[in-house]
């Protein structure tokens, strides 16, 4: 009789719970039980850990073998623990000794050659492993994923027979000590190929200098979506915590396969106006993030916003408040961060013509309030920014470049510089201020007063409209340096409250 123990992780959101495999050989005649909550991939694992074994020349103990994977109430799925049940049985069979297994963790799934293929969720894994202060043995292909993680004794194999070796003292695994690869150079829409819209630019600069979310609401081919495509350029670069916690979520997600060498980039997810509810904010029997967690730290852009399912939109809303999800299923739960940028764009009518100088439009009053309608107050309340994008003339298209038109490196430069005093001052970005920092940073003078009162009983502002305006006039003010909201620019932050000022574009 005898028993081993290792330890390894589960992945559950963007988490990595600890599990420890615990493998216990007696006396009776041969089976294998497998408890502690396994799904299904799970439970085929011991014929596939059953195969590796004979393949890598070892013996499959004839005795009575029982895996129990701890905590017994934690949901168990994938073939991560294949690897950590092999060395187990091997262990508690005595073909293996078990020096060394304490200080270490495994995650793999096993081929029937006995060769490691690579599992999801490697980076959650590595930062929980490096927080235990233990070395992480996995699969080869995961090694540069797991290598974003600084500080990180991180031992890969390509094999089974590798990874027993090394534990037998016969040969070593060498430690993997590359650094990141240089990220390839990322080549963004420039903002200068966007012709006429200065009114549009200015406030993607403003959305883009305090991570403010931004409706653009214009007739078809006015430039909406070649505008929403160059906020990624002028962003600033993403810190590495930033960086880590949004290459956590790819890792984990199994629609997206995890490129280590654009780890830094900031996400751009623009879904179809069809994705499903489940699609947007994650979901399913066993959780796995949406396109607002995969966006993290990034931009998310959705086009044509009214033809979205209103039941889907209507999810949005407790995202762009708190920065996360959260998902709730009968037998488990999981949180997934989702501090994302909203930029959306719209028709204004149906036809999408109202206002059109030749009078293009036919749409009457009743199809617009219905076609706006898709889109609830509250939604609408949550975004900072509301501003018309009109048709581009003829004149502005055939005109050549102008020497003084800004391009993405010019006006990032200023958003940086503005992020930078908002760091400084409230270590975070204003769009994120709670209402104690806005009291505290976004305060008026009088003339300021006057004309918040006038705003507020001309367009019907909301508390919450209200504190938006406030931040968005204060990321204006740290665009030109100053101290002080002034009259001019919290003018300004009402005048980008487009949906709030009338029913009709005109």
């Amino acid at each position: 009789m005898a028993l081993c123990t290792l330890h390894s992780r589960a992945c559950v959101g963007i988490s990595a719970p600890p599990v420890t495999v615990e493998v216990h050989l007696s006396s009776g005649l041969p089976a294998l039980s497998l408890v502690g909550l396994p799904e299904a991939a799970v439970r085929e694992s011991k014929e596939r850990v059953r195969g590796a074994l004979l393949n890598t020349r070892f013996r499959f103990p004839d005795g009575r073998l029982t895996i129990n994977l701890a905590p017994a109430d934690l949901p168990k799925e994938g073939g991560r623990f294949d690897l950590p049940i092999a060395l187990g049985i091997l262990g508690a069979s005595g073909q293996l000794g078990a020096a060394g297994l304490d200080d270490c963790e495994c995650l793999g799934e096993l081929a029937l050659s006995g060769e490691l293929r690579p599992v999801a969720g490697v980076i959650p894994a590595a930062l929980a492993a490096r927080a235990a202060g233990r070395t992480l043995i996995l699969p080869r292909a995961n090694a540069a994923e797991a290598a974003l993680v600084g500080g990180l004794a991180l031992l890969p194999a390509e094999h089974l027979g590798a990874v027993c070796e090394h534990l037998a003292g016969v040969r070593a695994l060498t430690p993997y000590c590359s650094s990141p690869p240089p990220p390839p150079p990322q080549v963004l829409p420039d903002l200068c190929e966007v012709r006429g819209q200065i009114q549009a630019k200015r406030a993607l600069e403003v959305a883009a200098a305090g991570a403010h979310s931004l409706l653009l609401i214009g007739p078809p081919g006015s430039g909406k979506s070649m505008l929403a495509m160059r906020l990624p350029g002028l962003l600033p670069p993403l810190s590495e915590g930033e960086a880590l916690e949004s290459a956590a979520v790819r890792s984990v997600s199994a629609s997206t396969p995890f490129d280590p060498a654009r780890w830094c980039e900031r996400p751009f997810r623009a879904p179809h106006h069809t994705a499903s509810a489940v699609a947007l904010v994650g979901g399913g029997s066993n959780p796995r993030p949406g396109e607002i967690s995969l966006a993290h730290h990034g931009v998310l852009f959705l086009d044509e916003l009214p033809e979205f399912d209103r039941r889907v939109l209507e999810v949005l809303r407790e995202p762009l408040e708190s920065g996360h999800i959260d998902i709730s299923r009968a037998a488990r739960q999981a949180r997934f961060p989702a501090r994302f940028q909203l930029v959306a764009a719209m028709n204004p009518c149906p036809c999408g013509y109202l206002g059109d100088p030749g009078g293009r439009c036919h749409c009457s009053r009743e199809q617009v309030a219905r076609y706006r309608a898709r889109i609830s107050g509250p939604l609408l309340d949550r975004i900072d920014l509301q501003i018309e994008v009109p048709r581009v003339e003829l004149g502005a298209l055939l005109a050549p470049t102008a020497a003084g038109i800004e391009d993405s490196a010019t006006v990032r430069m200023r958003v940086c510089a503005a992020r930078a005093r908002q760091q400084r001052r409230a270590g975070t970005v204003n769009a994120a201020l709670g209402a104690a920092e806005i009291e505290r940073d976004c305060a008026l003078d009088a003339p300021g007063i006057r004309m918040m009162e006038q705003a507020m009983a001309r367009l019907g502002l909301s508390a919450r409209a209200y504190h938006r305006v406030l931040k968005v006039a204060r990321t204006i003010a740290d665009l030109e340096g100053a101290a002080r909201i002034a009259p001019a620019h919290l003018g300004e932050a009402i005048g980008y409250r487009r949906l709030d000022r009338t029913t009709e574009l005109s």
